[in-house]
C-alpha cells in the first residue's frame, strides 16, 4: 500500500505563486502528524525528494518549487537566500504549518539555514545536505571563474533543448554523478522538470535566478553567516564526499570540521560512496538523511 498522498499546491507569494508538493501520510491521524519541510538544490524541483518521502512513513513532507525553478519559474526576481526563505515561510503559513523539521539540499540549506534566522518559530530543527556552509573562496579568487568551476555545467544545461522526454533521461544517464540505473528510477523527477521550448523540452529552471542566487553564495556570505552564528535548533550537516560531477567533494573535509568547530549547534555525518546528487536522490541516500532527522518533534527541539 502507498504510504503518501501526494498532491500539489499554489500559495500566494510577493509577485505570484509558489507551487509545492504536499506527501500526506496515509497511516496517520492529522494531530499526530509531523511535517518535514524539505528545500531542494539549485537547479532541482520538489521531485527531487520522493525518494526521502519513501524513507519517511506516516511524516508529512512539504516541498517547494523555489522562486525561478520548476512550475515556480514564473516568479521573477530579485531572487537570494532571503526571498526564498520569506516564500517557504509563506507556504508553511498557507497551509497552517506552525512548526517543522526542515532538511535542504545544496542551496536548499542554505534557504534554510536562513529561514531559521528570518522565522526562527517555524523551523524545529535543521537538516543541511552537503549545503548550508559558506563556499570555501580562496583569497583573491576570481568570482566568476569559481561560479564556472562549481555549476558551469549545470547552467549550461539549462540553455540546452531536448527533442522529447526520453533524450533528456539519456543525457541524465550519461552524467557521470548519475548512470543509467538511478536514472531509471528517477523518472517523474525529470519528466517534471521539463518544460515546452518550442518544438522540444527544456529544464524549467530559469537561467537568471540560477546565476542570481550563485553569486550571492559566493560573493556575499553574509547574510548565510550571520544566520549560521545565531543557531540555537540543533542542526545537523551531511557531507557528501564527492561532488557535483562524482569528483571532488563541494567541501573539503578540513572545511567543514573548521565550521564545526566555529558552530556549538553543528554535528556532522560522514558519509561514504554517495554524491553531492546520491546523497538525497538515490534510495541509500534517502535512507542515510532520513535517519538524521529526529524520530518524534519532542526529540528535537529542548
Amino acid at each position: 500500500m502507498t504510504a503518501h498522498t501526494y498532491r500539489t499546491v499554489d500559495v500566494p507569494v510577493d509577485g505570484g505563486t509558489l507551487r509545492a508538493g504536499v506527501w500526506e501520510p496515509v497511516e496517520a491521524l492529522p494531530g499526530e502528524v509531523r511535517t518535514v519541510l524539505a528545500v531542494h538544490g539549485i537547479t532541482a524541483t520538489h521531485q527531487s525528494w520522493a525518494s526521502l518521502t519513501a524513507e519517511l512513513p506516516g511524516v508529512r513532507v512539504v516541498a517547494p518549487d523555489l522562486r525561478g525553478r520548476g512550475r515556480s519559474n514564473g516568479l521573477g526576481g530579485p531572487y537570494g537566500m532571503a526571498r526564498h526563505a520569506d516564500d517557504v515561510a509563506a507556504l508553511l503559513a498557507t497551509l497552517g504549518i506552525a512548526e517543522a523539521a526542515v532538511v535542504g539540499h545544496s542551496m536548499g540549506a542554505f534557504v534554510s539555514v536562513v529561514l531559521a534566522h528570518r522565522h526562527p518559530a517555524l523551523v524545529r530543527e535543521l537538516l543541511l545536505v552537503d549545503g548550508g556552509l559558506p563556499i570555501d573562496v580562496p583569497p583573491g579568487a576570481d568570482p566568476d571563474a569559481l561560479m564556472e568551476a562549481v555549476l558551469g555545467p549545470a547552467v549550461q544545461r539549462l540553455s540546452m533543448t531536448f527533442p522529447d522526454h526520453a533524450a533528456y533521461r539519456a543525457f541524465w544517464a550519461g552524467h557521470p554523478a548519475f548512470g543509467p540505473d538511478l536514472v531509471a528510477g528517477l523518472g517523474p523527477y525529470f519528466d517534471y522538470d521539463l518544460e515546452p521550448d518550442g518544438a522540444g523540452w527544456r529544464s524549467s529552471s530559469r537561467v537568471e535566478a540560477v546565476t542570481a542566487d550563485q553569486r550571492e553564495l559566493v560573493t556575499d556570505a553574509g547574510v548565510v553567516v550571520a544566520a549560521l552564528e545565531s543557531l540555537t535548533v540543533p542542526t545537523r550537516f551531511v557531507h557528501a564526499p564527492r561532488g557535483l560531477l562524482d569528483d571532488a567533494p563541494l567541501y573539503s573535509p578540513d572545511h567543514v570540521r573548521r565550521w564545526q568547530e566555529r558552530l556549538p549547534a553543528l554535528t556532522t555525518t560522514w558519509t561514504a560512496d554517495l554524491n553531492h546528487y546520491t546523497v538525497v536522490m538515490s534510495p541509500r541516500g534517502a535512507r542515510l538523511v532520513a535517519a538524521q532527522l529526529s524520530p518524534t518533534p519532542e526529540g528535537a527541539r529542548p
